[in-house]
């Protein structure tokens, strides 16, 4: 494969701090910011089973490409111009798949799927070239990566010229697919399966994006809750609501930064096979915590349209539901990077699941401030656990 080489390397070299977040991906990340909130507003104007189904669906496209690029560009140097360049061109079709976003079920569908193929297809070749003239193990990977994309590819797009049920179901074939391919080492007929060795990525680096991953989905959480107080009454009431909003983002920050971000990035890091761990930790287990995040920032979003009366049922699903999937999130995080179940978060998770069927009965307040109660035992509890770990 060294013929298909570039001729200059693009690779980051082992040097310490080579693997540092560069600007280039800080900058990336400002196309996902844009993404993420097209994401919350699907469910924002419109509240059904159906919404909440595509809503779910783009955030696992949203967080898979974006996913995807971190693991490239843990291999590739963000300081090269022809890397710079690939970014710059992903951001391009990064911005046309978050504007398709509202509409990627109806007249936008043929945008959102091209753009979002382009995208995958477009990294991976480019990073297989990247690898070829010097590590040939690493490009026949992304020959792999590059086959299954071709395969989700096709129902993508294919689906996009698809009538709306059938196109539904074409599509969540194709996410399955995306989905199913990492788990599968992207077994290739063939060529078998990508050998573990070829996965390895700086834990640091890792850890990091994610990181700035979930600090743009809580982002989110802050913009809806403040754009829907800035056109609110102020009167009590609201400021009430606004103030729970911004109370259950906070908590949401401190369970998952307080303790438990650091501690993850230290097991990576020192791994010393990290691409099971980066998959399984990094990988698949974050979209809980992104959906987790997103879900609550809707269900405050709705909290601060109508913050009296009785909780629509609607409404204590998405408070309950988005917590519950968020402390889901948290506790197989915390198991997939060496820590220890924690009982504190399982008995927050089922005590939100007790509250759901309650919800309804009780004023929408009472429910949200009753959520940020139980949130905030779990974060009390485990520093107080922690404190006590670290005594002994």
């Amino acid at each position: 494969m060294r013929a298909f080489g570039f001729a200059r390397d693009v690779l980051r070299s082992d040097a310490a701090g080579a693997h540092r977040v560069t600007y280039t991906e800080l900058f990336f990340d400002l196309v996902f910011v844009f993404a993420v909130t097209q994401v919350s507003h699907v469910l924002l104007h419109e509240q059904s089973a159906l919404s909440l189904l595509h809503a779910v669906m783009l955030a696992m496209v949203v967080w898979w490409v974006w996913m995807f690029t971190t693991w490239a560009s843990s291999w590739l140097d963000p300081e090269r111009g022809a890397v710079r360049a690939l970014f710059v061109v992903l951001m391009l079709l990064g911005l046309l798949l978050a504007s398709a976003i509202p509409e990627a079920f109806g007249d936008r569908a043929v945008l959102f799927a091209v753009s979002l193929v382009a995208m995958q297809l477009s990294r991976s070749v480019f990073t297989f070239f990247a690898f070829s003239r010097e590590h040939p193990d690493h490009a026949a990977n992304f020959v792999r990566i590059i086959v299954w994309h071709a395969v989700s590819g096709a129902l993508w797009i294919a689906g996009a010229f698809l009538p709306d049920q059938a196109r539904l179901a074409v599509w969540l074939v194709a996410l399955a697919i995306d989905y199913i391919g990492p788990r599968l080492r992207f077994w290739t007929p063939g060529m078998g399966g990508s050998p573990l060795a070829s996965w390895n990525v700086s834990g640091a680096h890792m850890s990091e994006r994610v990181s700035l991953f979930l600090i743009i989905a809580l982002g989110e959480s802050i913009v809806v809750t403040g754009a829907a107080f800035s056109t609110a009454p102020l009167d009590a009431v609201h400021l009430g609501a606004f103030l729970a909003a911004f109370a259950g983002t906070v908590l949401l920050w401190l369970l998952y930064f307080s303790h438990v971000q650091q501690r993850g990035s230290e097991y990576l890091e020192g791994a010393r096979e990290r691409g099971m761990i980066a998959q399984t930790a990094y990988t698949y287990i974050p979209l809980l915590l992104v959906l987790g995040i997103v879900l609550s920032a809707v269900a405050d979003g709705l909290v601060l349209q109508r913050p009296v009366g009785a909780s629509p049922p609607w409404t204590t699903g998405l408070l309950c539901g988005s917590a519950i999937v968020y402390l889901v999130g948290l506790l197989l995080f915390r198991r997939a990077t060496g820590m220890r179940w924690s009982l504190t978060v399982a008995i927050g998770a089922l005590a939100l699941g007790v509250l759901w069927p309650l919800g309804s009965l009780l004023p929408t307040s009472v429910v949200t401030w009753t959520v940020n109660a139980v949130l905030a035992a779990v974060v009390v509890a485990e520093q107080l656990l922690n404190r006590r770990r670290a005594a002994t």
